[in-house]
C-alpha cells in the first residue's frame, strides 16, 4: 500500500492512548492560546522519514532547538496553509511537492501557542535550503525510529522554580524534546503500523 494511504488509514483510526495535551505546565492561568501549526514532512522512500530543523543559536525563542517547520497562522490561514507556508519559508519547500494527509490532535505550548501538526507525504531527497536567519539545518530521521516508544525517554528539569517532565529523544547528536517531542509521541499513538 502506499505510503500516503498508509498515513491517511492510519489517522482514521482511534489513538492506542490518548494524546498529551501539551507542555507540563498548568493551562489555567494562561492567557487564550495562538493558533500555530507545523508540517511533519515525511519522505515516500522504502524506510520513511521526517524531516526535522534545528533552529538557529540567535532566535530570541527556542534557540538552537530541534523543530518542525511551523509557525503561527497569518490572519486568514487555516493550519494547512500556515504549515506550507512556514515550511517553503523555513526550507524552501514547495508546497506543490507535498500532499497534504490531513491533522492530527493540537498540542499546548508552554509558551502560549495551540500548534495543529499537518501530515504531508513529499518525495525523498528534495533540494532544500535553509533561511539563515531561522534554521540552522534540515535532517531527516527514520520514522520508525520516532514511533518506537522505546526511543521516547522521560526526563525533568527545573524551571519558574518547579519541576518540569518532558520526553526526549536522541537520535545521533541531535536532541528532540519539548513540544516537538510531545507532538511526536502524538503522532506514535496515531501511526501505528507494523514496521
Amino acid at each position: 500500500m502506499p505510503l500516503a494511504d498508509r498515513l491517511a488509514a492510519a489517522l482514521t483510526r482511534a489513538a492506542g492512548s490518548p494524546p498529551i495535551a501539551g507542555d507540563d505546565q498548568d493551562p489555567s492561568g494562561m492567557d487564550p492560546l495562538s493558533a500555530a501549526a507545523v508540517l511533519v514532512a515525511i519522505t515516500d522512500r522504502a524506510e520513511p522519514g521526517v524531516l526535522l530543523t534545528q533552529r538557529t543559536e540567535t532566535l530570541r525563542h527556542h534557540p538552537g532547538q530541534v523543530a518542525f517547520p511551523g509557525g503561527r497562522l497569518d490572519p486568514g490561514e487555516d493550519a494547512v496553509a500556515a504549515a506550507l507556508r512556514e515550511a517553503e519559508e523555513e526550507i524552501a519547500l514547495p508546497r506543490a511537492a507535498v500532499t497534504v494527509i490531513g491533522t492530527v490532535d493540537p498540542y499546548r505550548t508552554g509558551t502560549g501557542f495551540s500548534v495543529t501538526p499537518v501530515i504531508g507525504v513529499i518525495p525523498p531527497d528534495l533540494p532544500l535550503v535553509t533561511s539563515e536567519a531561522e534554521v540552522a539545518s534540515v535532517f531527516e530521521v527514520p520514522l520508525a525510529f520516532l514511533l518506537d516508544a522505546a526511543n521516547h525517554r522521560p526526563a525533568a528539569a527545573m524551571f519558574e522554580g518547579r519541576e518540569r517532565r518532558y520526553v526526549e529523544m536522541l537520535w545521533n547528536d541531535r536532541r528532540i524534546w519539548g513540544a516537538t517531542a510531545g507532538m511526536i509521541v502524538n503522532l506514535s499513538r496515531r501511526l501505528r503500523w507494523p514496521a
